[in-house]
């Protein structure tokens, strides 16, 4: 069974301790992080500006996602159980049907 993972990269770490501002700060200053796969359950990540990132296969079980701008982030396998979503956009293919299911059972998203 996959689990995700608890990464050591110091901007993932930003993001486990729920400094968003800073996150954001880090990367406009050419700061990269390794995100895929990473565990973002239960986290308030508001405020986070997501454009260009890849949180394929991310969890966000229970996490607070309110507003944030998904558009042009890669989403692929990523699970959405009972997170807060509303506010969102989302990359166009990603269906509201498989969002929806994401939410409710936790099943990772398909789109592309």
């Amino acid at each position: 069974m996959y689990r995700p993972r608890i990464g050591d990269d110091p901007l993932y770490q930003l993001l486990r301790e729920e400094k968003i501002e800073e996150f954001n700060r880090c990367r406009t200053t050419g700061g990269s992080c390794a995100l895929a796969g990473t565990d973002l359950s239960r986290l308030d990540l508001r405020g986070l500006d997501a454009a260009g990132l890849d949180l394929s296969d991310c969890y966000f079980r229970g996490s607070d996602l309110r507003g944030i701008d998904f558009r042009k982030t890669k989403l692929e396998g990523a699970s959405f159980a009972t997170a807060n979503v509303s506010g969102c956009y989302f990359p166009r293919e990603l269906s509201s049907l498989e969002l929806e299911l994401s939410i409710s059972q936790g099943i990772r998203v398909r789109y592309g």
